[in-house]
C-alpha cells in the first residue's frame, strides 16, 4: 500500500490496518521498500535506512521479545542534543510531592487547560506507582487537548502508553503509521515510539495509562479455554505511511521521569517500510467476549481483563487493564452490581460512557475514583438498596463503559489532584445511608 501522512488529516479519514496482536507484521508504503531474506543489506533499498527499534532486551525469550525493524528516510541518530523542559503538571513514579493515602477518592472530570493545549501540553497526572527508574509501576494520567500537535512529536522512553479516549476522536500518527482512536476504543503506542496526535473535532479528552513495566499482553484464559475476551484478531496495527518533511519540528522525549526537547530538521516520521511485532496499536472494546456467571454470584472483576503488564509475581499484575463493557445478568439469587471488598491491589476506574453500575450517581464519564490497596469499597447506598430487593429478572447493562487500570503497588497521588477543585469532598458519604439490618 502506498501512503503519505499529511499533516492536518481530520474526521472522515478511512484507515487500513494489519490485525492480530503480537503478530509478526510487514508493511511497506513504497513497493519494493522492504529488503527481502535479510534485515540490514549493505545498503537497504530506496536509499533508505535500516534501523532497528528493540523494546525487550536481545536475550528475552522468543515469545516476549518484542523488536521491529524499520526503514526509514534518516536515522534515529541524526537528531541535535535534547534539553530539559518542564510541565506544570506531569509526574513520574516515585511521586515525591504526594502522599500514599488509604483514604477512598473520586473527581469530576478534569477541567480543560485555561489555554490552548495540544495533546502533550494538557497531560495531567493523577498519581503513579512503583518507579519509573527501575521500570516497574504505572503512570496515570489524563490527557485534555483543545488543537492538533502541529510541527512536534512526541514519544516515552519510560513506558508504553495506553489511550484510553472519552471525549472527541484521535488521529495517531506513529513511525509506523495512523491509528484513528474513537471513544469506545483504545490504542497502545510501544515505549520510544515517536507519534503526533491530531484531534477528530474541537476537543479531546481521555485517560492515560504510562506503563512502565513488561509491556501489555493478552491474559492467559485458563480454564475459560481457547477463546473468549479479547480476541487477538480484534487487534489493528497501522500500515507503513512516511512524512518526507524537511521543517522544523519539535521533538518532546519523556525520559527518567522528565521531559526533553531537541528541534529537529525534518519530521521523525519517515518510515517508509517496517517488519516486527513492537509498533502501536488499536482495539475496539465492543468487540470484548464479556464472560460471566450463567448462575450465582458475580464474577472477580479480572474476568474482564482486556490487557496484563505481568510482574515477577506469578497473578500479580504490574498493570491490568478491565473493561466493564455492557453485558447481560442473570445470576440467580445474587447481588448482581460488584461486591463489597478489599483488596491486595490498587484500583483505578474511569467511565467512558453512561452509568457504572455500581454507583447509582456522581461517577461521570470523564471522571475517575481511586481506591488504593485494602481500602473498603463497593456499591453505594443506593445501589445496594436497589439491587438487594429487586426482582431477578434478565437484566441488560447497556449503553455503558467503565474501565479500571488495576496494579499491584500502592498509588502516590500528585499534590494537585489530592487537593483539586475538581476532586469530589464527599465520596465517603456514598456509604453513609447503609443501614443496620442485622436481625440475629
Amino acid at each position: 500500500m502506498t501512503s503519505t501522512i499529511e499533516p492536518g488529516v481530520r474526521a472522515g479519514t478511512e484507515l487500513a490496518y494489519l490485525t492480530g496482536f503480537g503478530n509478526e507484521h510487514h508493511s511497506e508504503a513504497v513497493p519494493g521498500a522492504l529488503p527481502v531474506g535479510r534485515n540490514s543489506p549493505q545498503r537497504a533499498p530506496l536509499g533508505l535506512y535500516a534501523e532497528q527499534h528493540s523494546a525487550t532486551a536481545f536475550t528475552e525469550p522468543r515469545a516476549h521479545n518484542r523488536r521491529s525493524w524499520v526503514y526509514r528516510i534518516r536515522p534515529s541518530a541524526a537528531h541535535p542534543p535534547f534539553h530539559p523542559i518542564e510541565h506544570p503538571t506531569l509526574r513520574s513514579a516515585p511521586v515525591t510531592d504526594g502522599l500514599p493515602d488509604p483514604n477512598r477518592m473520586r473527581w469530576d472530570p478534569v477541567p480543560f487547560p485555561g489555554e490552548p493545549a495540544d495533546f502533550v501540553d494538557g497531560l495531567y497526572t493523577i498519581g503513579a506507582t512503583g518507579n519509573v527508574l527501575q521500570r516497574a509501576g504505572i503512570g496515570i494520567h489524563v490527557y485534555r487537548a483543545d488543537r492538533s500537535m502541529t510541527g512536534r512529536c512526541f514519544a516515552d522512553a519510560d513506558g508504553e502508553l495506553l489511550l484510553v479516549p472519552e471525549l472527541g476522536g484521535l488521529m495517531v500518527h506513529t513511525e509506523y503509521g495512523r491509528l484513528r482512536v474513537e471513544p469506545g476504543e483504545i490504542a497502545v503506542i510501544g515505549r520510544g515510539v515517536r507519534f503526533r496526535v491530531d484531534l477528530l473535532g474541537d476537543r479531546a479528552r481521555g485517560y492515560v495509562c504510562e506503563n512502565y513495566g513488561q509491556p501489555f499482553t493478552l491474559p492467559e484464559l485458563g480454564p475459560i479455554g481457547a477463546n473468549g475476551l479479547a480476541n487477538p484478531r480484534d487487534f489493528q496495527y497501522p500500515v507503513a505511511a512516511f512524512e518526507d518533511r524537511e521543517a522544523t519540528v519539535e521533538v518532546v522525549q519523556k525520559f527518567g521521569g522528565r521531559l526533553w526537547a531537541a528541534e529537529y530538521d525534518h519530521s521523525p516520521l519517515d518510515v517508509v517500510a517496517w517488519h516486527g511485532n513492537h509498533a502501536a496499536y488499536k482495539y475496539d472494546t465492543a468487540r470484548f467476549n464479556v464472560m460471566g456467571t450463567v448462575s450465582y454470584d458475580h464474577p472477580d472483576p479480572s474476568i474482564y481483563t482486556v490487557l496484563t503488564s505481568p510482574s515477577e509475581l506469578s497473578g500479580q499484575a504490574n498493570a491490568d487493564f478491565v473493561v466493564f463493557a455492557p453485558r447481560w445478568l442473570v445470576g440467580e439469587d445474587t447481588f448482581r452490581p460488584p461486591w463489597y471488598h478489599r483488596n491486595v491491589m490498587s484500583e483505578f476506574m474511569g467511565l467512558v460512557k453512561g452509568v457504572y453500575d455500581a454507583k447509582a450517581e456522581g461517577f461521570v464519564p470523564g471522571g475517575a475514583s481511586l481506591h488504593n490497596m485494602w481500602s473498603a469499597h463497593g456499591p453505594d447506598a443506593a445501589t445496594y438498596a436497589t439491587a438487594s430487593t429487586q426482582e431477578l429478572v434478565p437484566q441488560k447493562i447497556d449503553d455503558t463503559l467503565a474501565f479500571m487500570f488495576e496494579t499491584r503497588w500502592p498509588v502516590v497521588t500528585t499534590d494537585f489532584a489530592a487537593s483539586a477543585a475538581h476532586r469530589q469532598p464527599g465520596y465517603d458519604e456514598v456509604w453513609r445511608g447503609i443501614r443496620r439490618e442485622f436481625t440475629g
